[in-house]
This record gives structure tokens, C-alpha cells and sequence, in this order.
């Protein structure tokens, strides 16, 4: 059998390799038009930032290094320019010579990747370069090893722009982040993204949001489109990617809703010969069974894993994608997996939130850090539509756990029942996990009623009362404003000070906030419990902005 690879990198050379593991007297090409078949794509923002010292340890695999392990016919700076699916070929154009010629193939497999978005920037007057290939670090470092007290801009706040930026900083250059929405970081909820802003913020990058750049002036500026210049001898261009389907398209292969190429459960094209892999290709929402596109690593070498077994015969049907990610920026981990909660209100689905603010481990033990977490759970059947965390230590820990309860199918209040490693470095006794799903169950069972932060507003315009139960200090320290400031530890005593309207109880984070609910519940009060407290209803007021923006399906 004769197999064709178009593309490298993740998933066409995971898919190559395993390939050979199995079938030892296949025929098997690899053409990438890249002059790297296989490099750490994950580790170029930390090469420019200099804490991958060595440009080698980038580069896994090289066409001899696989030729002689794996027996690979590996061409690179070669592009394949057409597929011809009546004759069974594909015709191939030599980057370097310019050279074509035609490869008949038995079964081919795309994994062309995706294509950068460009943010249409004039990079004639000032250095501009994606952050996506080997190449891209190279021009990228060579620009700054000639500037000293550097200056960039880096257009876009999602993974790739938010390492660019950490990694910039930590070189000694001055940052400035051009965010074209109000948020950075979209794929977290605004009252999960604060610490994020604030962490940049603090460490002296220069945040604009709702602003794009307009093009280069002069010599190391950078027109914004809020009017203002800012200096720049370097741009990165990280405004995200569309899958690269143009070879899928010509061929007339079908092309999924969310834009990616179509695949079965076994990574198969609507072409039964043609199969396909990686970030151009659609992916099954394990939230809802849509068509997606989750660009991840991880997930590309799964499917390549998956398309050799597919074309061995030994194929199994690929699991939905949960989306699970992580980035670092800062001393801060932000972990996500499944959809968000501006996402679950686009599509008008019932849902119930849960927040938490645990630490890491047990508080008595020296060195705990502080973690926020965010569930969203269908509000019918308690299962787990998604979840994100932002924190120190713990955070991705946390989200594989989730991660792990999603992929088989656990409801939220299941989490209660999880057995899990405890020690006092480690854990605490109720694992931030366990709290989580505590949380859930009360809200499953009727136990507790929520209120979330940007609901309070609302209902406080319709004629409800906010109870802040801090001690007087806290209260005194910041407090939501027109709050009246009862002690738990008073409460009891106190009832006849409160009216019989509607209440919203909070605390700091929530807990002694459902103490108090209990408390006056059972005393005959409609209360509900502000989610998260003070420290989420501060982080979300922080951005100026209301999400989501339109109100959320009632549970």
C-alpha cells in the first residue's frame, strides 16, 4: 500500500510514524512545504523569550533522522498543489527547483494545518511576522538581537498573542497587546479573565482593547484605530487562524459547518480513500455533537494516531472533542474545557454556574496559592458542559480532573463522590473538586439558590435586598455598594432587623454566603446566594462591561 501524508508537524507525523509501527511493508511519503517536518511548534514563543536557550531542542525529527528510524520518504520544501481523486494522485510543485511531478497514492491523508488570519498590518516600515513556523522565531529573534530597548506590538489576546506577550516581557521588551474586542482572552468569561488583564497590567504591558491597528506611519510606529501611536520595532501577528482547506476544497471534499475539513468518527473525508487530521479539520463538540474546531495539540496527535489505525484496519471512532486547554502568562495558570457561558447563552441552553475560590492545597499548610473556578452544568440533567480556572499552583491539575468527568459523562454533583490523592502539600480533605461538586448538588437538589454576578443589578432593581455577612472589617475593607453589612456569626440574633422582602446574601467567596441562605431559609426568608461572593462580583464589575449580553435561559 502506498500512503501520502500531506503535512508534518503534529498530526501528519504522528499519523507516518504509527503507520510504520504497523504496517512495516507500506510505502509511505510525507511532503511538507515547510523546511521542518517536525518541531516543537509549542515552544517557539519560549525560544524568543529565551527560556528554551537552544534552537535545536525545537527541531524533534529531521527527514533523515526519520528515514532511518521509520523507514519514512520524508520531502520537504515540497508543496502538493492539486489532488486528483478519479486517478488516485496528487500533483506535487519543489519549492526549491520548481520542479513538478505527479505520486499516485493508495490512500492520502491531509494535515495541512491552519492558515494565519491576517490583521492586514503594512509591514514595509516595521518587521511583522506570525508566531507559527521555526522561520517566523528566527526573524523574530534576529530583529531583536539588533534592538536594544526593543518596543512591540502583538495583535491579539487569545494563546498564542498572550505567550508572544509573556515571553517578549521577559526579554526586556516593552509590550503592547491590541485586543479588537472588549475582552481579552475570549474564550474565558469576563469575570474569569480580570486576573489576567490585572496580571498584564502589572507586569507593564500596555493593554488596549476595542482597538485594531491601522498600519505604520513612520519608521518604529504603529497607527492604532483609537487615533494613538505607539513605538514598535517588531510586530506579531496573532490574530488567529482559519483551517486551511484550499487543497479539501479544489478536490471537492466536503467542508464541515464550522469551516474545517468534514471527517467520520475515523478521520475519513467524504472521499473514502482520502482521510484527515489537525487543525483544518472539523472536529465533534463533545458538549453538543456540532461540528467544531478546537486547535490543539494534543488532539492532532490523537487523530493521527487514529488515522493509522483507520487505514491498518484496526479502526475505533474518534471521541468528541471537550476542548480542553491551559496557557501560563505571568505566574498564572488559566485553564477551559467545553463551552463557556457567553457560549451557552448564544445557543440558548439551560445551564447553572457554580464559582469557587479554594486554594490549592490545605490552607494550614505553608505556601498555599488561591484559585478561581467556574462550572457550568446543564441545568436538566447536571452534567458538565464546561469549566474554567485561573489561578496559581493546582489550577491544571483541576482541569483534567473536569476534563476526564466530562469525557465520561459524570454530573456535576458526582464530583462529590471522587476519591482522590489528599496529603497537606498536595490537597485539602474536600479537594477543590469535591467542593465543586458539593456546590453543584445543593443547586441540583433545591438545597441552595443562586444569583449570579451580573443578575444582581436586575434584581435588585425589581426589589430585592443585598446582605453582605462579612465581619464588619471585610465590609469596611470594600463592599458593594447599598449592601447592609450583618455578621453571620450575628445573624441568627439579628433576623427581626431584616426585611421580608426578597434577599441576596453574600460573603467573600460563598460559603458562609449559602451558610446564611440556610440560616434564613429555614426561618421562613426567599433568599438566594450571590455566587462566588464579593471576589467574583468584583472581578466581574471590573470590566466595565455586562456579560453576557443577553439574559440567561432560566433554570
Amino acid at each position: 500500500m502506498k500512503i501520502i501524508i500531506v503535512g508534518g508537524v503534529a498530526g501528519g507525523m504522528s499519523a507516518a510514524t504509527r503507520l510504520r509501527r504497523l504496517d512495516e511493508s507500506a510505502e509511505i511519503i510525507v511532503f511538507e512545504r515547510g523546511h521542518y517536518v517536525s518541531f516543537a511548534n509549542c515552544g517557539l514563543p519560549y525560544f524568543v523569550g529565551g527560556v528554551i536557550r537552544n534552537r535545536d531542542e525545537l527541531l524533534l525529527q529531521t527527514p533523515e533522522s526519520l528515514e532511518a528510524r521509520f523507514a519514512l520518504d520524508v520531502r520537504i520544501d515540497t508543496e502538493v498543489v492539486q489532488i486528483d481523486r478519479a486517478a488516485q494522485t496528487v500533483s506535487v510543485r519543489n519549492l526549491v527547483t520548481g520542479e513538478h511531478s505527479v505520486e499516485r497514492y493508495d490512500r492520502l491523508v491531509l494535515a495541512a494545518g491552519a492558515s494565519a488570519r491576517s490583521a492586514a498590518i503594512d509591514d514595509t516600515a516595521i518587521p511583522t511576522h506570525t508566531l507559527r513556523t521555526v522561520d517566523d522565531v528566527d526573524h523574530i529573534t534576529a530583529v531583536l538581537a539588533e534592538t536594544s530597548g526593543a518596543c512591540a506590538v502583538v495583535v491579539g489576546g487569545g494563546f498564542i498573542g498572550l505567550e508572544a506577550v509573556e515571553n517578549l516581557v521577559h526579554r526586556g521588551v516593552h509590550v503592547t497587546l491590541v485586543q479588537r474586542g472588549p475582552q481579552i482572552f475570549t474564550p474565558l468569561d469576563p469575570e474569569m479573565v480580570a486576573p489576567v488583564r490585572d496580571r498584564l497590567r502589572e507586569r507593564g504591558v500596555d493593554v488596549r482593547l476595542n482597538t485594531t491597528v491601522t498600519g505604520s506611519t513612520a519608521p518604529g510606529t504603529v497607527a492604532l484605530s483609537d487615533g494613538t501611536t505607539v513605538p514598535a520595532d517588531l510586530v506579531i501577528d496573532a490574530s488567529g487562524v482559519r483551517p486551511d482547506v484550499t487543497l479539501a476544497e479544489q478536490a471537492g471534499l466536503r467542508i464541515g459547518q464550522s469551516g474545517g475539513v468534514w471527517v467520520d468518527g475515523t478521520q475519513a473525508t467524504s472521499d473514502p480513500h482520502i482521510f484527515a487530521v489537525g487543525d483544518g479539520v472539523e472536529k465533534a463538540d463533545a458538549v453538543n455533537g456540532s461540528g467544531t474546531l478546537v486547535t490543539m495539540a494534543g488532539l492532532a496527535n490523537r487523530h493521527g494516531r487514529s488515522v493509522a489505525d483507520s487505514i491498518a484496519g484496526t479502526a475505533e471512532q474518534a471521541a468528541p472533542a471537550v476542548g480542553a486547554g491551559i496557557l501560563g502568562i505571568f505566574g498564572l495558570t488559566v485553564a477551559l474545557v467545553g463551552w463557556s457561558e457567553k457560549r451557552l447563552v448564544e445557543a440558548g441552553r439551560a445551564h447553572r454556574i457554580v464559582h469557587t475560590h479554594p486554594a490549592n492545597h490545605a490552607g494550614y499548610y505553608p505556601g498555599a496559592e488561591g484559585m478561581s473556578i467556574k462550572l457550568l452544568i446543564d441545568a436538566e440533567s447536571d452534567v458538565i458542559l464546561g469549566a474554567q480556572i485561573v489561578g496559581g499552583a493546582g489550577v491544571d491539575k483541576r482541569i483534567d480532573v473536569i476534563a476526564v468527568a466530562m469525557a465520561a459523562g459524570l454530573s456535576a454533583s458526582a464530583l462529590t463522590r471522587l476519591e482522590l490523592a489528599y496529603a497537606p502539600q498536595y490537597a485539602s480533605a474536600k479537594d477543590p473538586i469535591n467542593q465543586l461538586g458539593y456546590v453543584a448538588d445543593n443547586l441540583a437538589r433545591g438545597t441552595s439558590v443562586n444569583l449570579q454576578w451580573h443578575e444582581l443589578a436586575a434584581a435588585r432593581a425589581a426589589g430585592a435586598v443585598l446582605v453582605d455577612v462579612r465581619s464588619a472589617g471585610e465590609f469596611a475593607a470594600g463592599s458593594i455598594p447599598g449592601a447592609i453589612n450583618l455578621s453571620l456569626d450575628d445573624l441568627r440574633e439579628r433576623l427581626v432587623e431584616l426585611p421580608r422582602a426578597p434577599l441576596i446574601v453574600h460573603c467573600q467567596v460563598g460559603q458562609r454566603g449559602h451558610t446564611a441562605a440556610r440560616i434564613l431559609t429555614q426561618h421562613g426568608f426567599d433568599v438566594q446566594n450571590l455566587d462566588g461572593g464579593y471576589r467574583t462580583w468584583l472581578a466581574g464589575t471590573s470590566n466595565l462591561i455586562v456579560s453576557p449580553t443577553v439574559e440567561r435561559v432560566p433554570v
